[in-house]
């Protein structure tokens, strides 16, 4: 795709040069040069058609580094983005993540205009449960409470009582459990976060049997032969992991809390457990921090191309709608999970053993 300036006409290469050598100095680290000078020309119109229309893209920390680095406005986990997503005055949100991110952003911001480049940018743990399955679990567990993984469909998010991310799933889980007057509480669709904040906490918690595609392949023993490649390598994992894996890991935490982690403790050596686009953004800010890279691709986030999010803005697709009355209903739960406040650090989850969870079968 060519870049235009703003007569419409193509641009030069000088242009384009001109217009991304300064964002190529943030990825030069990640990205050849020979590959940059075919994408120079795309990261150069995107920012120009974002100017055009008020448009801003909020950037996963699962993107590849060009997109995150060199396009995205607002970068971070799915707290960080739903936060960003209700309080941005552009006139257009691109979703840089994947289809149920870019409902969460319609759902806080109904009058603006949500494009996601990708249709196909799903995801397994969203499928893996329905409204209508939610509806079956509090027949099944009448008043108690129920938390719903932000990573979740619009229509999930309408039968819940409040959201939460990994990032501060177990202070929703506490807070929801003080506010209806119960030890008990209903965590889905993830089992693994679910078992991982049963760890940090004494309630009863109720799961669903989904899980993440990505985080569920990595195994115990994965995290050994890694330590024995790479004798004194600090291991972070995300809470969407086994516990035999947090089990294994120096510590577990939200996209954002490894992250913050690594800044802020700049280790010798670091593997995330994680989805390994997260490495490459995380590198590019901690030079001096040698990365062991596992890599598990997550196949939904990587059809977010920039080819795509030029195509977007181009052509104002692809729109994300959801029914006002869902709507309506979703934004109560995710709203009541925005009115926490912020911890002053990051939150952690135990790596050891514990807790008490009923685990739900998928039906």
């Amino acid at each position: 795709m060519a870049a235009y300036g703003t007569d419409n006409s193509v641009m030069t290469p000088e242009a384009v040069r001109d217009a991304t050598d300064h964002l190529y100095e943030l990825v030069s680290s990640r990205i050849p040069r020979f590959e940059w000078d075919m994408m120079a020309p795309v990261v150069a119109r995107i920012n120009q058609l974002k100017a055009e229309k008020n448009a801003v893209i909020l950037a996963h920390n699962y993107m590849t580094p060009e997109i995150f680095a060199c396009v995205g406005d607002i970068r971070g986990d799915s707290l960080a983005l739903a936060r960003e997503a209700a309080k941005t005055d552009a006139d257009v949100i691109v979703q840089a993540g994947v289809h149920f991110m870019a409902e969460t952003s319609k759902i806080l911001a109904p009058e603006k205009t949500v494009l996601i480049p990708s249709m196909e940018a799903g995801c397994s743990l969203a499928s893996s449960i329905t409204g209508a399955d939610v509806r079956l679990l509090k027949e099944r567990y009448p008043g108690v409470p129920v938390v719903t993984y932000v990573n979740t469909t619009a229509d999930v998010k309408a039968e819940t009582d409040i959201c939460c991310t990994s990032s501060n799933a177990t202070q929703v889980v506490e807070h929801i459990c003080a506010e209806f007057g119960t030890d008990e509480v209903i965590l889905i669709p993830d089992q693994y976060l679910a078992k991982n904040v049963a760890r940090m906490t004494n309630k009863k918690v109720i799961t669903w049997a989904g899980s993440c595609e990505v985080h569920e392949q990595f195994t115990a023993e994965d995290i050994q032969e890694m330590r024995r490649g790479n004798p004194g390598v600090v291991v972070l994992a995300h809470p969407e992991c086994p516990p035999d894996v947090l089990a294994e890991a120096d510590y577990a935490g939200s996209t954002g809390a490894m992250s913050s982690y690594v800044k802020d403790k700049q280790p010798r050596q670091v593997v995330l457990i994680t989805e390994c686009s997260m490495s490459d953004n995380v590198a590019l800010e901690n030079p001096n921090v040698d990365f062991v890279r596992p890599c598990n691709l997550c196949p939904h986030m990587k059809r977010i191309t920039l080819e795509g999010i030029q195509l977007a803005l181009e052509t104002m697709s692809h729109q994300v709608e959801v029914d006002p009355v869902i709507s309506a209903r979703a934004r109560e739960a995710v709203e009541r999970m925005i009115a926490l406040p912020n911890p002053e650090t990051p939150p952690s989850f135990n790596v050891g053993h514990g807790g008490d969870v009923i685990s739900v079968e998928h039906r």
